[in-house]
């Protein structure tokens, strides 16, 4: 059943919440895609232009209860190297993989110089702590959680196993659309998102340049005082941070004009 975005909400939630489940605490591991936006030089587009990857992958893990959120990454898991693998490809690896770090030390683009690796939500207050990355400096910020005007859209579908509700919003310059399911009646989601009648258990940003993916739920018990804000960092506010990024990528996108005058086509 299909049903019209104009519904009221209210009714259908009355709909699907009956089948919702009775706990409202857990887990919920997600995948994070990030597109990245690299300027390769032209030799280096010719040599290995295919190679480069076009997103950058990480995990994290959404503790939950009625009353809060945090958004933590994923325990590292062991990387092993097959055994067919010779030692000159993993020396090629390696080089890849410096590459693609200088190309994302010099680019201007936010998205490739920022991270975000913890998020902790007060659902009734709204208040946001996070850690974020930003070219190499670890900052604490706390502000408040966006407040984007949800529309339902009444597109449906399976997510992870559950019921989902697609809604869409804008944030600033932000388009976003997430998939949420009231089979998990807390407001919250990935990062900072949330506000809807249901768990968002997918997010994407601009049309998937951040995308977010459930690949697995745990209805269980959190440890007590597993969900709790970070305390590491550079502490700042929303604005100080806001400041702090806009001039520095105005810095790199100074240098990036300077590097293209001085040296048209140069490579690493």
């Amino acid at each position: 059943m299909k049903l019209p975005w104009r519904v009221p909400l209210p009714v259908l939630l009355c709909l699907y919440l009956p089948g919702a489940l009775a706990s409202q605490e857990g887990a919920i591991t997600f995948d994070r895609a990030i597109r990245l936006a690299l300027e390769l030089p032209p030799e280096l587009q010719e040599r290995l232009g295919d190679q480069i990857p076009g997103e950058s992958f990480d995990s994290f893990v959404l503790l939950f209860s009625a009353a809060e959120t945090v958004m933590i990454p994923a325990p590292e898991e062991v990387v092993v190297e097959a055994e067919a693998t010779s030692g000159s490809d993993v020396v090629r690896s390696q080089r890849l993989r410096g590459a693609v770090s200088r190309l994302q030390r010099m680019s201007p683009e936010r998205s490739d110089q920022e991270r975000l690796m913890v998020a902790h939500v007060d659902l009734a207050s709204g208040a946001v702590v996070e850690n974020r990355t930003f070219m190499g400096r670890v900052f604490l910020i706390n502000g408040s959680r966006p407040s984007p005007e949800w529309r339902l859209t009444g597109e449906q579908s399976e997510f992870a196993g559950y019921m989902v509700m697609k809604a869409v919003a804008e944030a600033g310059d932000r388009q976003i659309e997430a998939w949420f399911t009231p089979q998990i009646p807390v407001p919250g989601g990935p990062g900072e998102y949330g506000g809807l009648p249901g768990m968002i258990l997918s997010l994407s940003i601009d049309q998937g340049r951040i995308l977010y993916s459930a690949t697995g739920v745990s209805m269980t018990a959190v440890d007590a005082g597993a969900i709790r804000p970070p305390s590491q960092g550079e502490e700042v506010t929303r604005e100080e941070y806001e400041s702090i990024v806009a001039e520095k990528l105005e810095e790199l996108k100074l240098l990036q004009s300077q590097r293209r005058r001085r040296r048209p086509g140069g490579g690493l």
